[in-house]
């Protein structure tokens, strides 16, 4: 693997975590590509079956560069209440792998990510742990995420709710 392109996508992912951690969101759209699907896949727990224990057709979200935008502009409101006060949240981003695609100027990305958030005056802290799979993109001379695939840990999800952006 090239360094210059692992350095440049990992430093593109290192920089949406800061973006999502400050609750700059429309500067995070800008990260990504205007065809990107962003989904999360339900998880399921098989016993010794083969397959990756992903449910087919089933996700938690599946979402285009229009509908996530539309997520983000809903947080600029008042009617916001999910997010009332903001959430302190934080997202860690490991064991980044980086492989050349099938499309040239693309790049497959498997990282792992552990994501808490805790509200107001809560004690507990949510977490989802998990890894991604992204299809990053060479732009012009910045690097994008064209797409993105969430797999939590995770079978039963124990967050309040999905406003997140992982």
């Amino acid at each position: 693997m090239n360094w210059e392109v692992y350095h440049g996508i990992a430093e593109l992912l290192y920089l949406e975590a800061h973006l999502l951690d400050h609750r700059r969101y429309r500067e995070w759209l800008d990260l990504l590509t205007d065809d990107i699907r962003y989904r999360m896949p339900v998880r399921i727990t098989t016993e010794r079956k083969d397959g990756d224990g992903l449910e087919a057709g089933m996700t938690y979200f599946d979402e285009t560069k229009s509908s996530l935008a539309a997520r983000v502009e809903r947080l600029y409101t008042k009617t916001a209440w999910v997010e009332d006060p903001p959430p302190r949240q934080r997202h860690f981003i490991s064991n980044l792998r980086v492989q050349p695609a099938e499309q040239s100027e693309e790049y497959n990305v498997l990282s792992y990510f552990h994501f808490c958030r805790s509200r107001a005056s809560e004690h507990a802290m949510e977490q989802l742990t998990g890894e991604r799979r992204d299809v990053v993109r060479l732009v012009g001379d910045e690097w994008r995420i064209a797409e993105r695939t969430i797999i939590c840990d995770e079978t039963v999800l124990d967050v309040k709710n999905l406003s997140m952006f992982l």
